[in-house]
């Protein structure tokens, strides 16, 4: 099966193939040697160190990661939320991370929509596609911070009825052709246009982050992907049994993905070990685990039908570079990714 979206396909190439990513900061802040060295220096926790992020992207872009996800933190929150995420402004960071970076996709995990105008997303978001030659994928939120949304003049308990207008928004501006919004007045006559053009002509993928404040069936009607959180293994089951009967499971779906369902995408928090037999146990939001048991727990993600893992990789004390170092030489070639070319024809 063709797909449009060639930055999805090489995210979940094939039924039963996983693909791995990295979610930034690439740092160890939440480590507890770090946090011990961050408080005796007075440093805010949640705010990590920024000053390797580029030599970080570049290796994991050669070592053969898939993806690299930046999160969406408008404002940092200490006393409720206590994480800055990935600090810089996203669309800018990800311009950088085009332009220093040759393979890896470039994904959001997620754009906070109803925070912003939906025409500049899909200008920004196309501007990332064209700079990085098709490499974007758009996660997207509804947010879940109620203190931002009357700073930027929006409404936090319509934040679902924004988010979905938003989507039609964004497709209608990626759509060949003059941009028509009928519930605004404005139709093809008009003769207005959102610029750049995305690569692929139908446009950018978008993958949508939990529930967004929709129906289950809205999100499989409406999105490319699903970005959903952690879970353990038997939820996991639950989940994507649903996901796949919403999306028509192997003979339904136009999206791309594995086999002909629209692929399921999650993040995972890992703690990895020094000892590669170190035995699995849950933390919060994910694992912490030698490389042995994670081998073994991705591959029964991949058989229960999970296109992408991206790790967050900061509660580890040991380096970040060595971790990734230790990823790439040891589970990447389980869950290899596929080369743009490859990731086209599996579809």
């Amino acid at each position: 099966m063709s797909t449009p979206h060639s930055s999805l396909a090489r995210l979940a190439p094939a039924a039963g193939r996983l693909t791995l990513g990295l979610e930034l900061p690439l740092d160890n802040d939440w480590g507890v040697e770090r946090g011990r060295a961050d408080r005796a220096a007075g440093r805010p926790f949640g705010v990590p160190d920024l000053t390797a992020q580029t030599r970080l992207a570049r290796l994991a872009d050669r070592l053969g990661f898939a993806a690299l996800w930046l999160r969406d933190v408008p404002l940092y929150d200490p006393v409720a939320f206590g994480d800055a995420g990935s600090v810089f402004e996203t669309f800018t960071h990800l311009g950088h991370l085009a332009a220093v970076t040759e393979n890896v996709v470039l994904a959001t995990g997620a754009i906070v929509l109803p925070l912003r105008e939906p025409l500049l997303v899909a200008k920004a978001a196309a501007t990332v596609d064209v700079l990085s030659g098709g490499r974007m994928l758009l996660g997207l939120a509804s947010g879940d911070r109620p203190v931002e949304y009357p700073l930027f003049g929006r409404d936090f308990d319509g934040r679902g009825t924004a988010f979905r207008e938003g989507v039609e928004t964004l497709r209608a501006a990626w759509r060949p052709g003059p941009l028509q919004l009928p519930g605004r007045g404005l139709d093809a006559d008009r003769r207005l246009e959102v610029l750049p053009r995305p690569v692929a002509p139908a446009g950018i993928p978008i993958a949508v982050a939990g529930g967004a404040q929709q129906t289950p069936a809205w999100i499989a009607e409406h999105a490319d992907a699903s970005l959903n959180y952690p879970r353990d293994l038997g939820a996991l089951r639950l989940r994507l049994r649903e996901w796949r009967e919403l999306t028509g499971g192997a003979a339904g779906g136009t999206d791309g993905g594995t086999g002909g369902e629209k692929p399921y995408l999650t993040p995972m928090v890992l703690g990895l070990q020094e000892d590669p037999a170190a035995p699995a146990r849950p933390i919060r939001l994910g694992l912490s685990t030698g490389r042995e048991a994670l081998i073994g727990h991705l591959g029964r993600m991949a058989e229960l039908g999970v296109s992408h893992v991206s790790f967050n990789l900061r509660p580890n004390d040991r380096p970040v570079e060595e971790l990734l170092h230790e990823l790439a030489e040891y589970v990447l070639p389980h869950f290899p990714t596929p080369t743009a070319a490859a990731a086209t024809s599996l579809h």
